[in-house]
């Protein structure tokens, strides 16, 4: 049975979630020992990182919640709305701050001590990484189906997944760029090369972040659904017997899981109240068949205009 979306994945969070807390802290201890900028402009990055894999759970646990008379369409749009939150807390947390941090070593420069313990920890927060990336990457494909990589993150409705995709990712980059920093600063001696890397930590979290804020707001205000899932439920109208044809549709993503669907319908002129009534109830039935995420359907009986 097709579907129009697939279901939010936890998993991935999960051990986002796990994986950054534990560099969080490996990066700030390492970060206090050797006094390196870019230690300390990663350990932020995941302390972020962390912070926001809690608030896309608090998204997901919200939008569950059912329709009341305060929300008729129900809380779906929480998701949409944290994911949104997320990409503001890595521009603001994450990159201004790394990039203030980077500015501020440039000016006061100090020499980092201790140059092994950045080099274990960095290693450790690579393996830690990675692992998480891998378990994202898992769960964007699933979604992806046979879409290019961007073609996938422009018609995606479920922000988790390449939200935690994209965090992984720059903290995959920063990782090389701290390695980097603290190579060539203890090479050569010369703690500029720490502060310019915390600098390019913060240009890529900002960059990363640009990006999903644009497909968060575009989600939070509203999506419809696939053009070929709407061609196939103008097909399934159109094919009932008691329909001449379908004028306008209007969808929206409610949440990942959930499509609200309006569809305006000429009716054959000869039906009766209860007639278009049980056209009415028959479509809706056959549409919820094969998308079973079209949770609410209104269907209104139009005159074919002159």
């Amino acid at each position: 049975m097709p579907e129009i979306i697939p279901t939010s994945s936890k998993f991935a969070i999960y051990v986002a979630l796990l994986a950054d807390f534990a560099i969080a802290v490996t990066k700030f201890a390492a970060a206090i020992i050797t006094g390196c900028s870019a230690m300390m402009s990663e350990g932020v990055h995941s302390l972020v990182d962390t912070v926001n894999e809690i608030l896309l759970l608090v998204g997901i646990k919200s939008s569950k919640k059912p329709a009341d008379e305060n929300r008729p369409f129900g809380y779906g749009k929480e998701l949409y709305f944290w994911s949104f939150i997320v990409s503001l807390l890595i521009f603001s947390l994450g990159g201004c701050i790394s990039f203030y941090e980077g500015v501020m070593h440039l000016r006061h420069p100090s020499p980092i001590e201790n140059v092994l313990w950045n080099y274990i920890v960095l290693a450790i927060a690579f393996v830690f990484n990675t692992f998480s990336f891998i378990a994202a990457m898992k769960a964007f494909n699933k979604q992806r189906r046979e879409e290019s990589f961007w073609e996938a993150v422009a018609v995606s409705k479920d922000p988790t997944t390449f939200v935690v995709l994209f965090e992984d990712a720059a903290g995959l980059l920063g990782i090389v760029v701290a390695f980097l920093g603290v190579y060539f600063g203890h090479l050569y001696n010369n703690p500029f090369f720490d502060g310019i890397a915390s600098i390019i930590i913060g240009i890529i979290l900002i960059a990363i972040s640009v990006l999903l804020v644009r497909e968060s707001r575009s989600l939070l205000m509203g999506e419809p659904a696939s053009k070929k899932a709407l061609s196939e439920i103008i097909k399934i109208t159109e094919s009932d017997p008691s329909v001449r044809k379908v004028l306008r549709h209007y969808s929206m993503f409610m949440s990942p899981d959930e499509v609200v669907l309006q569809l305006s319908a000429v009716f054959k002129d000869d039906l009766i109240s209860k007639e278009i009534t049980q056209a009415i109830g028959r479509i809706e039935q056959q549409i919820q068949q094969k998308f079973p995420r079209v949770k609410q359907i209104f269907i209104q009986p139009t005159e074919m205009p002159a």
